[in-house]
């Protein structure tokens, strides 16, 4: 494992000097602060409170339901149980829809012991980016497949497919970096469009279905454990807990596998 990755805490300006020196970010979300420990002490640098949570802890059927309240209480837990790991919050739908609920939105998330803020779209969510930045919010970006987009997809499907997608996919991943966000997550893209990305930006990449050419990887708690959530399993996903034997192992496990490059494999990449 990384040394860095074992010692000092991570923070922001770290993303980039791990991105110059070829270093691969492990990011896993969390929801608790149990679970929280043990992802800070087995080598994960990001951890994600993500609006999943409305989907593998509430129950829903998307992301859609979860409120700035609800993210807010799991970032509370989950950030008096991080010691090193770097803690990025999700704006739920629509708490972004403008600039000004943006900001209201990132500091109640910040206040509650967030370190970054995490967006998905471009278009007008580029003005969002720059206003939070100038004033001094860490912003990672999310582009591909954006599950609060839901509903306007139609279904959750792989994006940047067709020629045009993919030129369309490249220009918004550049514009959310030259706007100010400093981490851009890929989700559901060609493995070729997302090194491609990776290879256009100076900000970080974290894959979740992006194949290996990303900066770093990020999967889902009950996803990486094999847990039954209701909902179908993507092909990205891969059960670390099968393989580590505990939970403790299994971060451990795929720690490694993403340091190593051993995953994501072809067979968890589009």
């Amino acid at each position: 494992m990384s040394t860095h990755a074992d010692s000092k805490p991570w923070t922001v300006p770290a993303l980039a000097d791990a991105k110059r020196e070829g270093r691969r970010l492990v990011m896993l979300t969390a929801y608790d602060n149990s679970f929280a420990r043990v992802l800070d002490a087995n080598g994960v640098d990001l951890v994600l409170i993500g609006d999943s949570l409305g989907m593998v802890v509430q129950g829903h059927d998307s992301t859609l339901p979860v409120t700035v309240d609800d993210i807010v209480y799991h970032t509370r837990a989950v950030a008096r149980g991080l010691n090193r790991a770097l803690l990025v919050s999700d704006l739920p739908f629509q708490s972004d829809a403008t600039p000004e609920r943006a900001l209201d939105a990132a500091i109640a998330l910040l206040q509650a012991g967030a370190e970054m803020v995490k967006l998905e779209g471009a278009g007008h969510k580029l003005e969002v980016i720059r206003f939070l930045a100038e004033r001094d919010i860490p912003v990672c970006a999310h582009l591909g497949l954006t599950p609060q987009s839901v509903l306007k997809f139609g279904g959750y499907r792989v994006q940047g497919r067709d020629e045009a997608a993919a030129a369309r996919l490249r220009e918004e991943a550049r514009a959310v970096a030259e706007a100010g966000a400093q981490l851009l997550v890929l989700e559901c893209v060609p493995s070729s469009l997302a090194a491609a990305i990776t290879a256009d930006l100076a900000i970080p990449t974290i894959g979740i279905g992006a194949g290996p050419g990303c900066d770093g990887q990020v999967l889902v708690l009950h996803d990486f454990l094999g847990l039954d959530t209701g909902h179908r399993r993507p092909k990205f996903v891969k059960d670390f807990l099968a393989e580590g034997g505990s939970v403790a192992g299994a971060v451990r496990a795929y720690a490694d596998a993403v340091r190593s490059g051993a995953f994501p494999d072809d067979a968890h990449s589009y």
